[in-house]
């Protein structure tokens, strides 16, 4: 694999993650003024409108990493998106994050999300490992990575400055091997 040229469409139970598109920068615009989700991803400020209208106008072009919208499979109405990224073609190994709406955390959405992508990466992908790293003050996530079959391998302290106060990483895998 040299890129990530494919924008797939993957279709779930609840959910659709779908390409990145112009359309859903109103959507993300409004979750980086999410207090909670800038919290929860790390995210300071200092985005702009028109940097967001950007970025979703160019993911289809973008060959380096996936960004796909996470939708609700009956209305279509934005939850948040997942990315595939940092792609290392040596070691078949990349990243993966997640960030969801205020809407839709603590409804299982996450967790389908994240069951959905993993399975497409080890399904379709010649990748062997993938990792995301989640903070500390984060023990949902954490149980949802691991109940999806990810394992904690290490923590990155004091990796993130947020209200005054520094806060460990704890970083994450899943490797083909380890599936459920």
């Amino acid at each position: 694999m040299n890129s990530f040229t494919d924008k797939p469409t993957i279709v779930g139970e609840r959910i659709v993650l779908r390409p990145v598109a112009p359309s859903d920068a109103e959507s993300m615009w409004l979750d980086l003024h999410d207090e909670e989700a800038n919290r929860l991803t790390g995210t300071h400020d200092g985005i702009t409108r028109d940097q967001v209208d950007d970025w979703c106008a160019t993911r289809q072009d973008e060959d380096d990493r996936l960004d796909l919208a996470v939708v609700d499979g009956t209305t279509g109405e934005w939850l948040g998106e997942v990315v595939i990224n940092e792609w290392d073609a040596d070691n078949s190994s990349c990243s993966f994050r997640i960030a969801l709406s205020a809407p839709a955390r603590g409804h299982g959405i996450g967790t389908e999300a994240t069951r959905l992508i993993v399975a497409y990466v080890f399904d379709e992908l010649p990748v062997n490992r993938l990792e995301l790293e989640v903070f500390a003050f984060n023990p949902h996530a954490m149980a949802v990575y691991e109940h999806v079959g990810f394992r904690a391998e290490g923590r990155r302290r004091q990796a993130l400055h947020w209200d005054g106060e520094f806060v460990d990483a704890i970083m994450m895998s899943i490797v083909r091997s380890d599936r459920v």
